[in-house]
């Protein structure tokens, strides 16, 4: 069984999407491991995104994920990290297919709902940041 890391980024949350994104990812056949809802801080944005910190559109991402609380999900299934990211659909929501998370409920690249880690090794390094497990 696989595992990644899936954050209900504060848009998510701010527009009580929670039940909904956890629903899809269920009805997907994976399964929630762990659950928490958290305030990220500066310094743990950093950390979470630092392949982006240097670049130009970094300053917004970071004042986005900090403006409100989110939602961080450990999910387990067979092929967890290709189902989440085909759940959630392209990052930009524009491009994103009906029927996918960001399809349905983006809004911009940033404020596109959720967060799903791209690899098996980023899910263990982002699930780190976030769970101590």
């Amino acid at each position: 069984m696989e595992k990644t890391l899936v954050l209900i980024k504060p848009d998510g949350v701010r527009r009580n999407l929670i039940g909904e994104v956890v629903s899809r990812f269920e009805n997907r056949g994976l399964s929630v491991s762990a659950m928490s809802m958290v305030q990220l801080t500066p310094d743990i944005a950093r950390e979470h995104y630092k392949d982006h910190v240097e670049k130009p559109f970094y300053p917004n991402l970071e004042e986005f994920i900090t403006s409100g609380p989110l939602v961080t999900m450990i999910l387990r299934g067979d092929n967890a990290v290709e189902a989440v990211r085909s759940t959630m659909g392209s990052t930009n929501c524009a491009q994103a297919a009906p029927g996918t998370i960001r399809g349905d409920f983006g809004l911009t690249m940033t404020e596109n709902i959720v967060h799903g880690s791209d690899s098996v090794e980023s899910a263990e390094r982002e699930i780190g940041i976030f769970f101590s497990v």
